[in-house]
């Protein structure tokens, strides 16, 4: 537990009494003001599939005037905003400052009207609105008209923030990545299917290899045995082992593989005889099994081709060679990690990006109480997600972060739990990843594990401490 003096002169400033924190806060609102001036009559903008809400609005949320127009494409509000501005001009306001929440995709055409009028343009977030909305009367009333002018009074009260510019390759990253997501979770589903199937129809098949779905050989068995055999497995035993062996080598390069481990085929054709299992149900369970095994080969090819796009797009982003410096993470998921956190340069420092994680420790602390720390879990659930599976392989092959996570483990004081030790190792990692792709620099053990400082490490190698 960090004292309260060691505190204060670590992050506090002796001359002002102001900590680093304030200072990254006063330079956020700072920015927020010139985008949202006192000059300025507010606009909220509530998005919705067919109908749009626009409420101009005073620094004071007093209703200047109101518009609900019935048009299902947002880039046709450009004559709306027209008449937002005329409206705020007429009650003595020289511009205006839109506001919307960011759903969907429809903010980027207000977006680019915006920008194409000389509009400045903010966003609120959809949980601020949530939050807000019972704290305007204690209840969850709830209408576009009413959120619009909800949206206006969080701006003018800088409850808002600037969005990102998006940038074509980044998105496209992002798109393969969620893409990625969407592949993992159905080849992750197809294998629980397939071993339940298997296990109430042919328990021994699952027998036969020690990890049956990482082997190529064993999948191509599965494929010949659930084409030929009907409900009797049996019935293959009479090709002989030489021909079913054939008949497996052929299907090996459709679950891309080159050779064939007779090993693992020689024994799927010696558990052909047996008769364990669900016999009554043994036909309808391998024709699934056949059906959830080819929704397998098909998730697992688009994966790998998805994973190669990605791997190609970090070589267009310029951050493929820094990245693949760590040891233990490999440029696909490397690429996972920066599809969720878009650009990092965005960010202002690289525990900015932590807190985007939701892994940063959210304190609980009040006069002398001292509450037990968790991690805020705000932000984006898929980019904790994503740091925490890389994060899983890397505490075996990178010695930096395995050396991390023993010493929060077996320390004599304040020692963590393996649970929370695995966070502050995925944030370690998200730093890394900062620190690489912002000042395009190597991985270097003796910084990462803070035995030098960065600025004594040779140009080429440089890069801000991170462990």
């Amino acid at each position: 537990m960090v004292s309260q003096r060691r505190f204060r002169r670590t992050f506090v400033s002796k001359r002002t009494g102001v900590t680093r924190g304030d200072k990254r806060r006063n330079e956020r609102l700072a920015e927020l003001r010139r985008l949202v001036p006192r000059a300025n009559a507010l606009v909220g903008v509530d998005l919705a599939e067919d109908k749009q809400a626009l409420a101009v609005t005073d620094h004071d949320s007093r209703v200047l005037a109101r518009k609900t127009v019935r048009v299902t494409l947002a880039h046709q509000l450009g004559k709306h905003l027209d008449w937002a501005v005329e409206r705020a001009r007429r009650e003595g306001f020289f511009a205006v400052t839109v506001a919307c929440e960011p759903t969907g995709s429809r903010w980027l055409h207000l977006q680019r009207l915006c920008e194409d009028r000389g509009i400045a343009f903010v966003c609120v977030q959809p949980l601020v609105t949530h939050i807000a909305r019972e704290q305007e009367d204690y209840t969850r009333n709830k209408s576009d008209e009413r959120d619009a002018v909800l949206i206006a009074r969080l701006t003018g009260e800088l409850r808002c923030y600037r969005p990102e510019r998006l940038n074509e390759e980044w998105a496209t990253l992002r798109h393969l990545g969620r893409r990625r997501a969407r592949l993992v979770t159905t080849a992750t589903g197809c294998v629980h299917q397939i071993r339940d199937y298997l296990a109430l129809a042919w328990p021994a098949m699952l027998t036969t290899a020690a990890r049956p779905f990482e082997s190529v050989t064993w999948l191509a068995a599965l494929a010949v045995v659930t084409e030929r055999c009907g409900a009797d497995p049996a019935r293959l035993r009479e090709l002989g082992l030489e021909e079913f062996t054939d008949l497996v080598r052929a299907e090996v390069p459709r679950f891309g593989g080159r050779r064939l481990t007779c090993r693992i085929s020689t024994a799927v054709f010696e558990a052909l005889t047996c008769t364990d299992g669900v016999a009554a149900q043994r036909r309808g369970l391998l024709r699934r099994t056949g059906w959830a095994l080819e929704d397998l080969r098909v998730a697992r090819r688009h994966l790998r081709q998805v994973e190669q796009e990605m791997v190609a797009q970090l070589d267009v982003l310029g951050v493929a060679a820094s990245l693949a410096s760590v040891p233990g993470m490999t440029a696909a998921t490397a690429a996972a990690i920066l599809a969720e956190t878009g650009d990092p340069a965005r960010f202002s420092s690289s525990r900015a990006l932590v807190k985007h994680a939701g892994v940063a420790p959210a304190s609980n602390d009040s006069g002398h109480h001292q509450g037990e720390s968790r991690i805020s879990r705000r932000g984006r659930p898929a980019l904790r997600l994503a740091v925490w599976r890389v994060t899983w392989g890397m505490l075996r092959h990178n010695p930096v972060l395995a050396a991390k996570y023993t010493a929060l483990t077996t320390r004599e004081t304040g020692k963590l739990t393996t649970g929370q030790a695995h966070i502050a190792c995925a944030a370690a990692l998200l730093r890394w990843i900062y620190a690489l792709t912002v000042h395009h620099t190597t991985w270097d053990p003796r910084i990462a594990s803070g035995v030098i400082p960065h600025d004594q490490a040779d140009t080429a190698t440089t890069s801000p401490k991170a462990a």
